[in-house]
């Protein structure tokens, strides 16, 4: 046998990492196919090597032959076999990280009650320690160790963008003294997010401020520790998953807080809450509580009021794996929704049978398995087409990106949005000190920067600079790469808004040339798209999100436009040059 050093490595820890849940995992499945018809890979290509007891099987294969005695007694019998090369170690992880998202629907069905994910998570673990894993997961676990959050979101763009969206609370609840707090001392509510929040869905934390203010919460959020994603649970990495639980549970016992609650993070909320206080040894002393549990508590204790009639379009609501299968929380989203919509229709199956959006496991941040992870998204997509509602809502932002993506990619009718969104759009507001600011436009209007709009679409291009123009900004536009560039060297835009698809060279290709150039560097970008990946499969656009190859673009919007988040995107970037010209 040619054994490598990275096999010798993986075979050494995997005798470490036996335990003796994983053992008993590894030794009673009896191949029954219980699980085979439960995971959406078989369930939408029927292929054998999508069932979970065969996928498994890869690992378990060197689980008897190096440990299990009856490896080596009757190694053909019970299916041992030697792990030999690297081409071994890349077979397997093309089964456990390109063919499951560790949701755990099998694992329900199955009769013996072997635990597939914990399984699947074991063999990623042996992987990462070689290096054997998809780029964008290292990426991301990278940019956790070093900058303590998944998107490298810089501590002076968190600080800023959180300033900004103060001035927005403000102007939403009509009080001077509106604001979020950061790092405040003993509150009742420390509150973490998904860097998303910040970075790219700035309403959903501006919804969740929304509802603290009007709950009269005690809340802060932190200047540090605030990412509440854990990429230790998909790289299998229990150093990084105690590092990131860690940093939350420290800064809430700096702050004096008295309740940790996690924002709408499927696996935020599950690695927070069940798996990081294992891995970091530490016995909290205060309670952990999702953001689902925190509003569904606020209207029971008559704390915020909600008018449904304002959410007239039907809603139905995807249960996230993390939150239903491995958490438990499955009844407070739809309490939340009945109170906040019109029209709210259930889908089938549901709650911890729901079938998996196919973006979980960190499935979102493998470039390399998106037309896969698309392909087995048809069980969701039939389930969202069946219910004909307008808007799918969950409660994670991971299952916001991978419900966007199967929505274009079976060209599905609907909207995403988080359950938060509709609370708070529901929610009563009495305003307590009225401001002269009529609309809630007037706190972003722009003071005549210039924005050039890249797209080959006419409407669109007259869509955003009547929009722009209205709001105080200047506008230049373009219909191809080629214009663009042209203008950008000549008219020097403070902004460039910039759509992934055009004509000849790509909004991609654009992007790599202003990002390699030194006198282009610095002009912010927002990406603007709607692609369909099904016509469209060689553009993978998010890879402009996980993976480091080049630095992050300062927006992401994706079509139809939301006008309000753009406008707010396009201010908190103009507001955040504002400042470091000043601090020069």
């Amino acid at each position: 046998m040619n054994n490598t050093e990275n096999v010798q490595k993986v075979i050494e820890l995997l005798k470490k990492k036996i335990s003796r849940q994983a053992a008993i995992s590894f030794g009673v499945c009896v191949h029954c196919g219980m699980c085979t018809d439960t995971c959406h890979y078989y369930a939408a290509t029927k292929d054998p090597k999508m069932a979970p007891a065969y996928k498994v099987d890869q690992l378990r294969k060197l689980y008897k032959y190096y440990i299990d005695w009856t490896g080596r007694i009757v190694p053909g019998w019970v299916g041992a076999k030697p792990l030999k090369d690297d081409k071994d170690l890349d077979m397997l992880m093309d089964a456990l990280y390109g063919s499951c998202t560790m949701c755990r629907r099998c694992t329900l069905n199955c009769p013996m009650g072997v635990d597939t994910a914990m399984l699947v998570r074991i063999g990623r673990s042996l992987l990462t320690s070689v290096g054997k894993a998809p780029q964008g997961v290292k990426d991301v676990c990278k940019a956790q160790y070093e900058t303590g959050n998944q998107m490298a979101v810089t501590k002076e763009d968190y600080l800023e963008t959180i300033e900004w969206l103060s001035e927005e609370l403000q102007t939403a609840t009509g009080d001077r003294g509106a604001k979020i707090p950061i790092d405040k001392k003993n509150a009742n509510v420390v509150y973490t997010i998904n860097p998303r929040e910040v970075k790219y869905a700035p309403l959903s934390l501006l919804a969740a401020a929304r509802i603290f203010y009007a709950a009269g919460e005690n809340w802060t959020m932190t200047s540090e520790g605030w990412d509440n994603t854990n990429f230790g649970l998909f790289a299998g990495d229990d150093v990084l998953g105690a590092l990131m639980g860690k940093r939350q549970f420290d800064k809430v016992y700096e702050l004096g807080g008295r309740k940790l609650v996690v924002s709408e993070c499927g696996h935020g909320f599950r690695a927070t809450k069940w798996e990081a206080p294992n891995w970091a040894k530490m016995d909290l002393k205060f309670p952990i509580e999702s953001f689902l549990e925190t509003m569904t508590r606020y209207i029971k204790e008559g704390r915020i009021r909600l008018n449904s009639s304002v959410n007239k379009e039907s809603v139905t609501y995807h249960d996230p794996c993390n939150l239903a299968r491995s958490s438990g929380i499955t009844e407070e989203p739809r309490f939340l929704l009945r109170q906040s919509v019109m029209d709210y229709r259930e889908m089938y199956p549901n709650r911890a049978d729901n079938w998996c959006c196919s973006g979980g496991g960190g499935a979102m941040s493998m470039s390399e398995y998106t037309p896969r992870r698309l392909e087995v998204a048809k069980m969701k997509a039939e389930q969202l087409k069946a219910t004909g509602a307008q808007i799918v809502v969950t409660a994670c932002h991971n299952c916001v990106d991978a419900l966007s993506d199967l929505i274009k990619y079976y060209k599905l009718n609907m909207n995403v949005k988080v359950v938060s969104e509709l609370v708070s759009e529901a929610m009563i507001i009495e305003k307590r000190i009225p401001l002269k600011v009529v609309a809630a436009e007037e706190i972003i209007r722009g003071s005549g920067e210039r924005i050039l709009v890249i797209d080959d679409e006419p409407d669109i291009v007259t869509y955003l600079t009547t929009l722009f123009e209205d709001h105080g900004y200047k506008t230049l536009s373009a219909f191809s790469v080629d214009e663009a560039m042209n203008k950008i060297l000549s008219e020097h835009p403070d902004m460039i808004t910039l759509d992934i698809l055009m004509p000849g060279k790509t909004g991609i290709k654009l992007y790599h040339e202003l990002r390699s150039k030194k006198e282009l560097l610095n002009i912010p970008v927002i990406i603007i798209t709607g692609i369909n990946p099904v016509d469209y499969p060689q553009i993978d656009f998010r890879k402009f999100i996980y993976e480091r190859s080049l630095p992050h673009p300062e927006g992401f919007i994706e079509k139809p436009v939301n006008k309000e988040q753009l406008l707010i995107t396009v201010g908190k970037i103009f507001a955040h040059k504002q400042t470091a010209v000043k601090d020069a």
